[in-house]
């Protein structure tokens, strides 16, 4: 592994932990923004429902974006943008102006695929070069940091500091250490822009490359493969953001027991998906992307029938367990798979990842609304169905070989 690639690894570990870090922190902190804004539950929710708006914005348009300026441009404008976004939620605790958190909410979405979408690129190539399965170690670091970000919000309550100083003090570290390691993250895809003989960018060459830039980005929608690896990415998404919205409302509602053994559940459901994403890489390598994940599809619905019908809460846990491990994969390998061509990488991971801002956007009220009719626990049924889709689908992940084209004789 050269010394360039290696970098590349360490700093995108550190900057997939950071994304979970930033974004779980203050979320941790909801009843101390419920009650900095002045409003109650409801009118709370929909504000957060902004944000999604800001990410599904920044999902449809960041295919562009890569391809016109680079990986590193995006990294570091979604950078950037974190520091306005989240300044402006910190300038609405401090003050209570809603108006400060709707756009700062907009913001942070928008720019959570500035930089989604730029690391997971860059994190695709170098499994492209190590050419080893380690994609989902990077995931896990995001889990990682997620899990961290929950403590330092749990922390930063315990010791009654106010939600403004606790998004300064964790923006500001955050932001340090991103713009430390940019540089090193997206060296491995970094954008030449087309110049002219003087070193200037030429009017018509900066045409050619907008138009370009478009094309592709809007040709990826048309991709049947891209489009079923967003489904398998939607699957995935799905499985995952329903246990942590409902797992643990499931666990009380239908097993009746305290509200700590729901949070041990979702613990349980988090640390079988971390862990896995580190120790099931092996199998990627040794039996290949499709093969994982289908075997990933049937943990997840084994996983899923055994916490709806089982009988105890024992039997049910088991289930929880299958399905960690079986929601772990599925999001790295369908990335991963659309970065087989690093020519094409920024538009086809920009629509794969969309697929999962849909389902973030969707999932949580029309799975609310049919946990109100049938039950929380019977409504995770719809991730069996899911897990079978992405079943029928997983062929998509096959890897593809991409050659470089022969360069044209002298002269």
């Amino acid at each position: 592994m050269s010394n360039e690639v290696r970098a590349a690894r360490w700093s995108l570990l550190v900057q997939f932990a950071l994304f979970g870090l930033v974004m779980s922190s203050w979320l941790s902190r909801m009843p101390s923004i419920r009650e900095a804004l002045g409003v109650n539950a409801a009118q709370l929710g929909g504000l957060l429902v902004v944000g999604g708006l800001g990410s599904l914005t920044g999902a449809l348009t960041i295919g562009v974006i890569v391809a016109r300026f680079g990986s590193r441009a995006a990294l570091l404008a979604g950078t950037v943008g974190n520091v306005i976004g989240f300044g402006s939620i910190a300038f609405a605790t401090a003050t209570g102006d809603v108006r400060f958190f709707i756009a700062g909410a907009f913001v942070n979405g928008f720019c959570g695929a500035l930089v989604n979408v730029p690391i997971n690129m860059n994190a695709a190539e170098v499994e492209r070069r190590i050419a080893r399965a380690i994609l989902p170690h990077f995931h896990a670091c995001f889990s990682i940091g997620a899990a961290l970000g929950a403590l330092v919000g749990a922390g930063f309550a315990a010791l009654h500091v106010s939600i403004t100083v606790q998004i300064l003090v964790v923006l500001t570290a955050v932001t340090i250490t991103r713009l430390a390691l940019f540089r090193q993250a997206t060296a491995l895809t970094l954008h030449v822009p087309v110049t002219t003989g003087t070193g200037s960018v030429s009017a018509s060459a900066t045409k050619h490359r907008n138009r370009g830039a478009m094309k592709q980005a809007l040709g990826a929608w048309l991709e049947p493969r891209t489009l079923l690896l967003g489904v398998v990415l939607l699957a995935a998404s799905l499985a995952e953001g329903t246990a942590t919205t409902w797992l643990s409302l499931a666990v009380v509602d239908g097993f009746g027991t305290p509200e700590a053994a729901g949070a041990l559940a979702y613990g349980t459901f988090v640390s079988a998906m971390t862990v896995f994403r580190f120790l099931g890489t092996p199998l990627i390598d040794r039996f290949g992307r499709v093969a994982v994940l289908r075997v990933s599809g049937v943990a997840t619905f084994t996983g899923v029938l055994l916490f709806v019908f089982s009988p105890s809460l024992a039997t049910a846990w088991i289930g929880v367990l299958l399905w960690g491990c079986g929601a772990a994969l599925g999001n790295p390998i369908a990335i991963s798979a659309a970065s087989d061509d690093p020519a094409h990488a920024g538009p086809r991971v920009a629509v794969v990842t969309s697929f999962s801002t849909v389902s973030s956007l969707a999932a949580p009220p029309l799975l609310g609304l049919l946990a109100s009719q049938v039950g929380a626990r019977d409504a995770m049924l719809v991730i069996a169905v899911v897990a079978v889709v992405s079943f029928s689908v997983a062929s998509q992940a096959r890897r593809r070989v991409v050659t470089a084209p022969e360069p044209a004789p002298a002269g």
